[in-house]
Parts: C-alpha cells; sequence; structure tokens
C-alpha cells in the first residue's frame, strides 16, 4: 500500500529511516520537498497504522494512507465542509455571541461534531431557534471582523480551479457565508442552511431543507454523476461528524482538524500542514 508523508517545510530524512526500519519500503517518492510518497509491501494493521500516525506526529508530520481507488489523474470534484474546515470558526457560536448565547449554543454544536448528538437537523434547529430576534446584521458582523480563511484555503481552491478540478462547498452551516465565500474564491457550487429574515431579524428558523450529512453526501454524489464519474472521482474534507457521509467511499478523504470520531475513519488527517497539502499527489 501507499503512505503520503506531508510536512509544512521538508520531510525530514530521518523519518522515512524510521518507518523503513520497521517496515518493507518498496519505494520512495518525493513529490515535493514537503511531500513524499512511500509504498509499502505490507498492508498495514490498525495498530501498525496508530503506530504510525504517534512517529509522525512526533516529527510534527501528517500521514495519509491512500486507498487503492485513489486515482490522482482521475480526480474531478474536491468537496469542502465550510465551518472549521474551510474557515476558522463555526458561524453559528459567533452569531450566538451577538445575544450572549454562545456557550449554550456552542455546547450544542460540540457535541454534534463529536456524533454524541446523532439527529444533526434537530441540533441545527434547537441552536437557530436561540438565535431569534438577533439583528440580520450581525451576520455581516461576523464575517467581517471574525471569520478568517483557514491555513492554504486559497491555495486549495485556485490549485484546484487549475487543475480543472470542479469546487464544492457543502455546508451545514448558511448561505450567507457560503455565498460571500462564492464570490471571494470563485467556488464552483455551494449548499447550506438558509435562515429565515423578517424585518432584519433572525426568526429563529430555518427555511427549507435542512443540509445534513445526508444531504451533503447527495450533493457529492450527484456532482460526481453529472461529471461522468463516480464517487471515486472526488476528494472529501470535513471536521466533523456530519461530514462522514459524504466522505466514505471518496476517492480521497481528509480530516482537517478533526474530532477523533472522524480521524479514526478518514484516509489521512490534517493536523500540521494547510488545506492545499494534497494537491501535491496530483
Amino acid at each position: 500500500m501507499q503512505i503520503a508523508l506531508f510536512h509544512m517545510t521538508a520531510i525530514d530524512p530521518k523519518l522515512i529511516r524510521e518507518i523503513e526500519s520497521a517496515h518493507q519500503v518498496q519505494s520512495v517518492i518525493p513529490k515535493t520537498t514537503k511531500t513524499t510518497v512511500l509504498q509499502l509491501t505490507d498492508v498495514l494493521s490498525l495498530e501498525q497504522r496508530t503506530h504510525l500516525r504517534n512517529l509522525c506526529t512526533l516529527h510534527a508530520t501528517d500521514i495519509g494512507f491512500l486507498p487503492k481507488h485513489f486515482d490522482p489523474s482521475q480526480i474531478k470534484l474536491l468537496a469542502m465542509d465550510m465551518d472549521s474546515t474551510l474557515i476558522n470558526i463555526e458561524c453559528i457560536d459567533e452569531i450566538a455571541d451577538a445575544v450572549g448565547k454562545k456557550k449554550e449554543v456552542s455546547d450544542i454544536t460540540e457535541a454534534a461534531m463529536r456524533g454524541e448528538i446523532k439527529d444533526f437537523s434537530e441540533s441545527l434547529r434547537r441552536r437557530v431557534a436561540l438565535l431569534k430576534g438577533v439583528p440580520a446584521a450581525a451576520l455581516e458582523g461576523v464575517f467581517n471582523e471574525r471569520l478568517r480563511l483557514n491555513l492554504g484555503a486559497r491555495e486549495l481552491i485556485a490549485g484546484a480551479h487549475a487543475r480543472g478540478i470542479h469546487t464544492l462547498l457543502v455546508s451545514g452551516g448558511f448561505t450567507f457565508f457560503t455565498q460571500k465565500l462564492q464570490a471571494e474564491l470563485h467556488l464552483s457550487e455551494t449548499h447550506a442552511n438558509q435562515l429565515e429574515i423578517i424585518d432584519g431579524l433572525l426568526t429563529g428558523q430555518v427555511l427549507g431543507n435542512i443540509v445534513d450529512g445526508a444531504a451533503k453526501a447527495a450533493y457529492v454524489e450527484a456532482r460526481c454523476l453529472s461529471l461522468g464519474s463516480n464517487k471515486h472521482a472526488a476528494v472529501t474534507m470535513g471536521d466533523g461528524s456530519n461530514d462522514l457521509p459524504m466522505m466514505h467511499g471518496a476517492g480521497l478523504s481528509i480530516g482537517y482538524r478533526a474530532k477523533p470520531i472522524v480521524k479514526e475513519k478518514v484516509d489521512m488527517a490534517f493536523d500540521h500542514v494547510g488545506l492545499d497539502a494534497w494537491l501535491d499527489l496530483l
């Protein structure tokens, strides 16, 4: 099998030697100074994968276990979560801060992202209900004053577009933010939840169907079909449990600063490098 190593500046040769001493390495393929792919002869057990992750952590290096079906030349779609993946915040928590309810809302958010609340739609409705009466202007304030792109976000989108990859931002957050990010980053497509606003105030309601984990997966699969391919043509990125359905069966799944439940299931977890690091594999 193949493993990929990612570092912010340069892969430590000592790390590669340590891996070679513990595993049968057929080849070492430097993609860039920051990214190297190793071809192993053996199939790694769960224990071996855990050991390699821990070893890489000691070298401030992220590791990915490339699935057999991953074909860099066939990637046509990049699907991303927004909150805490493409951007640095959970927007709903910051909106709640405007009315002094951030802790109450963020506690629900964290439980949902950890997978402790199984019904994401219900958890979202509970949180949005707490926003009743918040001025719509608070959304603009969150976007301008608190929202920042995560490391490598601009490079990720620009790099994907340069390679002809369709970019899909699919979020359990809100259209107010996804639409602004689409305009700023020239994203190909976005989907999210729409907050109801009447007389300049949030009503505490969401309009239409909730974009939950199942909806995210459906959008990814539909776009892959429209691009003349299947889910193996998609790279999916997220951080919370509601991202797992769209990640399942993707060509490559990547957890970005992800919750433990996500790290256990994805092909690679980025805790050190930026969002764009995987582009070195193409």
